[in-house]
This record gives structure tokens, sequence and C-alpha cells, in this order.
């Protein structure tokens, strides 16, 4: 069983209402504004200093501050979890500073953050997923330089991207990049996905959620207004393809989700389960199963 939703309570006295200022809450979203009216690009904002180090999700959680009312209902998830320190963690920061009322279900979420993976369930319209991004640069591991890189955006000159995914067909026969996969967006803009696998590259195609992207350290935001067109990139004879297992998930045999690899004990046993904890113990409870979790 799901644990019960707690209920709204009243934000911790002596914070602004979802921490940070007025002010700095203005200024964040008139850059996402921006980053809507632009899809894909990169565009600056002043990030704070948030009561937590850079790395922890400063970024995602400056946005998630700066769009969030108090008729939200919050879902925060780490690799694909409800349950890990950094989900928790944060949850419990917004229900201190905003009194917004929280959840592990997707569909009940009007606000959703997260680290490193897109629920399995799929989103709807209304909804708006942030994301925690750690590098918002597609092509600083090409061109380290945040200047000649802005030349390459405005001149839309991505060929030395296509040099790297080559490079990966000609020394192991297929495109070896497992997460931060680049996409393009809106045949326009080079954008990195933030370290989500690839098998969750094909959600950000056409999806009715409006998606925020928040990167603290290098103080960038991006966005992907609803139902814009996301193509992964590829070559004709080499197409983008998504992971697969050959083995079903230990908990709720599910085939066409995203599996972590869990070893068990010292002698290297090992099991699959499904990464989204919350589209498992569903699948768990609509097979009259009592939901399972790691120990």
């Amino acid at each position: 069983m799901h644990p019960p939703t707690p209920t709204p309570t009243t934000p911790e006295p002596g914070f602004n209402f979802a921490y940070l200022d007025e002010q700095t809450k203005r200024s964040v979203r008139r850059a996402l504004l921006k980053a809507v009216a632009i899809p894909g690009h990169q565009i600056p904002f002043s990030s704070r200093e948030m009561p937590m180090s850079y790395g922890w999700g400063t970024g995602g959680i400056q946005v998630t501050a700066s769009v969030i009312g108090q008729t939200d209902t919050l879902k925060v998830i780490d690799q694909g979890a409800d349950d890990t320190t950094n989900a928790v963690n944060i949850r419990r920061f917004f229900r201190k500073v905003c009194g917004v009322e929280t959840t592990e279900q997707t569909e009940a979420a009007t606000l959703i953050q997260t680290r490193h993976r897109i629920p399995e369930t799929a989103l709807r319209e209304g909804q708006i997923m942030v994301y925690q991004v750690p590098m918002p640069e597609p092509l600083y591991f090409i061109e380290p330089s945040r200047t000649e890189a802005n030349k390459m955006h405005a001149l839309e000159e991505y060929g030395p991207m296509y040099v790297r995914l080559y490079e990966d067909v000609t020394r192991f026969g297929h495109i070896a990049i497992a997460y931060d996969y680049p996409v393009m967006v809106h045949d326009r803009y080079l954008m990195k996905p933030s370290p989500i696998p690839r098998f969750d590259n094909p959600k950000l195609h056409m999806s009715p959620a409006l998606q925020l992207f928040g990167a603290g350290r290098e103080k960038r935001i991006y966005a992907l207004p609803p139902y814009t067109k996301v193509k992964s990139l590829d070559f004709e004879d080499h197409p983008f393809t998504v992971e697969s297992w050959e083995q079903p998930c230990e908990f709720c045999g599910a085939t066409d989700t995203y599996l972590d690899e869990v070893v068990t004990n010292d002698r290297g046993d090992r099991l699959w389960i499904c990464s989204d904890t919350d589209y498992c113990h569903q699948r768990q409870q609509q097979q009259t199963q009592t939901p399972r979790k790691l120990d």
C-alpha cells in the first residue's frame, strides 16, 4: 500500500513562502518565460545560495520554489524512487517552507521535481516537470569555452556532436551514450536532457506537460513547452534505440520499464527491479500483491 498522502501543513514561521524572496522568484520566472519562448535555448539566471550544497539539486529547487503555489501537490523523485535521501529531504524542505501537499503518486502531482528519471506513468496537461541539471551545456565536452559554444549554438554548428556520435559507431558498432543522450529541440537547438537514461528520451517528445530544467551551479535555465518536438540524434543506418532487458522486474513483472540492477549479497547475486517505485507499487497492487521494497 502507498503511505497515506500528507495533508497540507502550516509553513514554518520565519521563512518566506517557498524560501526564496519574492524579487528572486520574479527574476527566475522571467528567465523561465524566456526559456519557454525559445525551447531548448539556455537562459542565464542569478542562481542563489540555498541551504544545501551545489550538486544536490539547487537549480531544480530554485525553479520549483519559483513556480510552486499553495494549491500545488508536489512529488519528488531521485533515480525514479520517492524514498531516497535526496527525494525525502527535498520533499520535507518544501513542506516546511510552503506547507503544500505532497504525494508519491505521479497522477496526483501537479508539480514533479526529478533527478535522473521521467516517471513511467504518462504525464498529462497541467503538470510541470522540474529537472535537476548538473551540466546544461551539451557541447561542453567538445568545446569547453562557453563563448565558443554560444557561437556554435547561434550558427547551429552541431557537426562536431555528430562526429562524437560517429566515433562511438566506429569504436563500438553503435552509439554508446547511455544517459544525457543529446537531443534536437524543435529542429533548432541542441539540448542536454539532464542525466536521464536514453530510455526516457522518447518521453520528452510531444509531452503534454511543461518541462523546466534548472542548473544552479552553472546558472542556466532551459525549457520544453508542452507538445514540443524533441528528436534524439542518430544516423539513418544507426537509428536511435533504447535499452531493453532480458528479464522482467523482480517485484511486478514489468517488461517495458527501466530496470535497476541491484546486488543482493556478497556472492554477487543480483536482481532487477523497476527504478520507478510508484509505478512498480501500482502494478503490484493491481496484481493484488503486497508491494515489496528493498531492505
